[in-house]
């Protein structure tokens, strides 16, 4: 395993009985699985956390998992955890994956998780009806580009984020065709693109991530989300469709577990519980990789560095 940095030998010093009550408590020599997906934040976490793990005498491995087929990978004991459950993204799978029953919620993050669609503040000077959906559907050909006729132009995540923006265009007859970015780096690189000439541009983004920082902007404010949005046409402002409201405003960001993990690695177990990420440093999790281009086990080196009063209070 890779040591945090040679500055942490204090900290890694300190960690040794931990890892020795790890053994005490009867933890499995067999790795701890943790899925890896598509966006940053996600990686350096993971990262984080399985440093954290091995430095507390815990075998870990890294596979790299689909977002939603994760859940159904936890229940089955596939994988052990998953770190970043976003309410608005995987709310749904993991919900049925806890139906399914092999899977346990381990609490939330203090974090608090948007997801949908943005624009940075230069499109409100074109569109000065924004936030309001209605007022960006009245904008439409600002979006427009040869690929999309006289329609505009929004960039979502990508396909396998499942962010459902066809079926939000449908359901809210929307003058806009939905096209999907390759990855997360493409979303950015749009806005990036658009930033030197001021054009107007609509992507999907979230928070917490470092863009907020970089690009100042807020999110369209669709119709408020109501539970049963996603399963009931009834709800929300159109009866015949499903996906017509926008995403949780105050979404959670949840942890999860084999529901055989806290039998066979007490001690790890007991840290997942412990482990609460903020806002700001998900933001900072992400920026090491997204802005200063760090290799994701580097950037959680440097996290675990520069925030040891912050993970040490976990271990106990």
């Amino acid at each position: 395993m890779k040591k945090f940095t040679t500055a942490l030998t204090a900290g890694v010093l300190a960690i040794a009985p931990i890892a020795a009550m790890a053994a005490g408590h009867g933890d499995s020599d067999d790795p701890i699985v943790i899925p890896i997906h598509n966006w940053s934040s996600q990686i350096v976490m993971s990262n984080v956390v399985g440093q954290i793990l091995e430095e507390a005498g815990n075998n870990v491995e890294y596979v790299t998992t689909d977002s939603q087929a994760v859940y159904e990978s936890v229940r089955l004991g596939d994988v052990t955890l998953e770190l970043e459950v976003w309410e608005g993204a995987f709310g749904a799978s993991f919900r049925a994956a806890l139906e399914k029953g092999g899977i346990v919620d381990v609490g939330d993050h203090n974090a608090v998780t948007r997801e949908d669609w943005w624009y940075p503040m230069w499109t409100k000077d074109a569109c000065p009806g924004l936030p309001s959906w209605e007022a960006l559907n009245d904008c439409a050909a600002l979006f427009a580009t040869p690929e999309t006729g006289d329609k505009g132009r929004y960039l979502d995540g990508p396909v396998d984020w499942l962010k459902h923006g066809q079926e939000r265009v449908a359901a809210l007859d929307m003058n806009f065709v939905v096209v999907n970015a390759g990855s997360a780096a493409a979303l950015w690189a749009e806005i990036g693109a658009a930033e030197a000439d001021k054009r107007p541009v609509v992507v999907f983004n979230w928070t917490p991530n470092f863009a907020e920082a970089v690009w100042p902007g807020e999110f369209v404010e669709f119709p408020a989300w109501e539970d049963g949005c996603d399963k009931d046409p009834a709800v929300g402002p159109n009866p015949d469709a499903l996906y017509d409201c926008g995403n949780p405003a105050t979404g959670y960001l949840k942890k999860a577990a084999w529901d055989g993990m806290e039998e066979k690695w007490p001690n790890a177990y007991g840290i997942l519980e412990n482990i609460s990420f903020t806002n700001p440093q998900i933001a900072e999790m992400a920026k090491l990789v997204d802005i200063d281009e760090l290799e994701p086990e580097d950037a959680a080196a440097e996290w675990l560095e520069a925030n040891e009063d912050v993970w040490k209070t976990w271990l106990n």
